[in-house]
């Protein structure tokens, strides 16, 4: 007998996925990575107000974002990257709202928290935990019921990625 397919809240923040994000290409409507600018050493912590580059390999657009400037989205529409206010390459409306990740790495987080049929949160005494980005969640996106929807939508927006 197998046992359930078992979720465990690692804690992760929206800053966790901000390092690396893909967007729209304002030029092209490619997949355009904004990055930042400096690279990072292994033990450094990035901070999430450093300069970020705006690049897209399909049409060579380069563009410099002066840090500082952050704007986490709030609210309901399509989504946008907080550092050029572009819109997001992985993201698609569904009927209860749109269901969006910044990176890969973001959407497969959220896969795994959709597709468990248990779902362990952080202790009650952890200052984070209702701060995780998977207790942040809509909760029709949490729902057993919107499960298959959200996982198809999930692998249209990767599928995405390939083509």
């Amino acid at each position: 007998m197998l046992s359930p397919q078992r979720f465990r809240d690692a804690r992760h923040t929206k800053y966790d996925f901000i390092d690396h994000v893909l967007v729209r290409c304002p030029k092209c409507a490619g997949i355009a990575h904004v990055d930042p600018v400096a690279p990072v050493a292994e033990d450094e912590v990035l901070s999430v107000f450093a300069r970020r580059r705006l690049v897209c390999r399909a049409c060579g657009l380069s563009r410099d974002a002066a840090g500082g400037g952050l704007r986490l989205l709030r609210g309901r529409g399509e989504a946008t990257d907080p550092y050029f206010g572009l819109p997001l390459w992985l993201q698609t409306e569904m009927r209860h709202g749109w269901l969006w990740a910044y990176n890969p790495e973001h959407l497969e987080l959220i896969r795994k928290f959709v597709q468990a049929p248990l779902r362990e949160r952080a202790p009650w005494n952890a200052q984070v935990r209702r701060m995780t980005i998977v207790a942040r969640l809509p909760t029709w996106m949490k729902s057993a019921k919107n499960r298959n929807e959200v996982l198809r939508a999930i692998d249209r927006i990767r599928s995405s990625l390939v083509a």
